[in-house]
């Protein structure tokens, strides 16, 4: 039984679909993307590769049509983008077969799918919906910031995914007990951590020693932490130190920003994927001190190229490395402690050295992408057996 996935944007669901296809376990991948935007997505059949974008891409370009800042019409875009999308899936599915979804845009292909004999698959790259909704509110509240909740459409399909489907995936442990805590069968949840592309992330660079170098790459946002970053970056103690920001700052952090002390902190906006290797190695020390994630695959990104990595638990970092060892794994929503661990860094030359090393053999005994592909692989084995 071969295995149509689902993703509305690229995610990492193509890693996913290269891995199924070198083990002959690969119908096809539905995404909204637009074909050219996947032309580089080597390793799969062009015609394994089936784009419905006709309500994803004008949503994936409405900053530059002058409509990003409009609440609704981007919560009405973004459901109804899923819903067409899940939709069209589900009318194509007409064999046994098995679903892998991401969460909110398979109920109905997944359902089809086990009416016709196969299995359903919701795969979640966050937290439970609800503790995912929940953890936001209360860190907007924070920072004196009024959150929009999460489209009640999308929490009520989504719960509904849980229940219908025969496996939830993954990808970290923060993100299994949060299934758990919200009430979902530990025996329903499988999880399969992310990897890296190692033939594309390593060491390439070395710091310079004259400046400690502190690396951020993502969205600047409220949910990733990027404030409590901020905070320990005034904290740490360094005659010449740098937070080197790559990344789009989000709309509701912007106005914070203005009244945060930035000095030292140099915004390069997004750049170039070929470029990361080269700023990760350079980097003393990457920093995500996420409020909630799945598990941010940046992690693996740094590590591959030898970069130490202080993050939270919430980021999926245990997942990843072993405190103290790679780097830190820290609380949440803790600028000092984040600040003592680069004070840390800053003032030993041989733990940094030592942990670079570490993460780089880490990294490599994970496996990068193969090794999830492997354990994927025995997942959908093991869910067929049943």
């Amino acid at each position: 039984m071969k295995v149509t996935q689902i993703s509305i944007g690229r995610f990492h669901h193509f890693h996913l679909a290269r891995q199924l296809e070198k083990y002959n376990l690969l119908d096809c991948i539905w995404t909204g993307y637009p074909q050219f935007k996947l032309a580089d997505e080597e390793g799969i059949p062009v015609e394994k590769i089936k784009s419905f974008p006709w309500v994803q891409a004008p949503f994936m370009f409405r900053g530059k049509l002058g409509l990003g800042n409009w609440h609704w019409l981007n919560q009405e875009w973004a459901w109804l983008a899923q819903e067409t999308l899940d939709h069209t899936v589900s009318k194509n599915i007409n064999h046994p077969s098995i679903v892998i979804a991401l969460s909110a845009n398979g109920l109905q292909s997944g359902t089809k799918a086990q009416k016709n004999g196969g299995y359903y698959i919701c795969d979640r790259g966050s937290s439970h919906i609800q503790f995912q909704n929940g953890i936001l509110k209360e860190e907007y509240s924070r920072w004196g910031l009024k959150y929009k909740d999460i489209d009640a459409r999308i929490i009520a399909k989504e719960e509904a995914e849980y229940a219908q489907a025969n496996l939830i995936t993954v990808p970290s442990e923060f993100v299994k007990q949060s299934f758990i805590k919200k009430g979902i069968p530990e025996n329903k949840i499988a999880k399969v951590t992310y990897g890296a592309r190692l033939n594309r992330f390593s060491k390439v660079a070395e710091p310079d020693e004259q400046t400690f170098s502190i690396l951020w790459v993502g969205s600047v946002s409220i949910r990733k932490g990027f404030l409590d970053l901020l905070q320990a970056f005034t904290l740490l103690k360094h005659p010449k130190k740098e937070l080197v920001v790559v990344g789009a700052i989000s709309a509701e952090i912007k106005e914070l920003l203005a009244k945060q002390n930035l000095n030292g902190v140099i915004f390069k906006g997004n750049v170039p994927n070929d470029q990361l290797p080269y700023l990760y190695s350079a980097a003393h020390v990457f920093v995500l001190p996420s409020m909630e994630e799945g598990l941010a695959m940046v992690q693996g990104e740094a590590l591959a190229c030898g970069c130490p990595v202080i993050a939270t638990y919430n980021a999926g970092a245990s997942d990843l490395f072993d405190d103290n060892k790679e780097g830190f794994i820290v609380p949440i929503r803790s600028p000092g402690v984040i600040a003592e661990r680069l004070q840390q860094l800053a003032d030993d030359k041989d733990l940094r050295i030592q942990m670079s090393l570490s993460a780089i053999q880490k990294m490599k005994g994970l496996g990068g992408w193969d090794s999830y592909g492997l354990a994927f692989k025995n997942v959908l084995e093991k869910l067929s057996s049943k």
